[in-house]
């Protein structure tokens, strides 16, 4: 398993404490603040997993997925969906969008650890 991990997130304060806690576990984490930072990121680097936030400004989750997923050369790496829509509808919303997986805020670690392990 590659323990390069991408956090997408608009807001410092959810990568700061998504960081901290999988750094802590051994993952490389690296970030992105934006959808078109995120693909520069992938283009550019090894990364083994994305946790893509999926309420963002502009380019939103759903939109960043799919922008990845028509790149040949990411389209197989596994992204986790990150959001604080919890309803059935919104997993999913995700999975269509061409998500792994999907895990509502706020993030439990131990289901986070277990879905990251489950698409990896």
């Amino acid at each position: 398993m590659n323990k390069k991990i991408l956090i997408v997130d608009d807001d410092p304060r959810n990568i700061f404490a998504l960081k901290l806690t999988l750094k802590a576990r051994g993952f490389d984490i690296k970030t992105a603040l934006s959808a078109q930072e995120a693909i520069d990121k992938l283009k550019n680097d090894n990364i083994g997993l994305v946790l893509m936030d999926m309420m963002m400004p502009d380019i939103d989750g759903y939109q960043a997925i799919g922008m990845i997923r028509k790149i040949d050369k990411l389209d197989h790496i596994p992204i986790i969906a990150v959001t604080a829509q919890a309803m059935e509808e919104d997993h999913q919303k995700c999975i269509d969008a061409g998500a792994a997986d999907y895990i509502k805020k706020p993030i439990d670690v131990d289901q986070l650890l277990n879905v990251i392990e489950k698409v990896s």
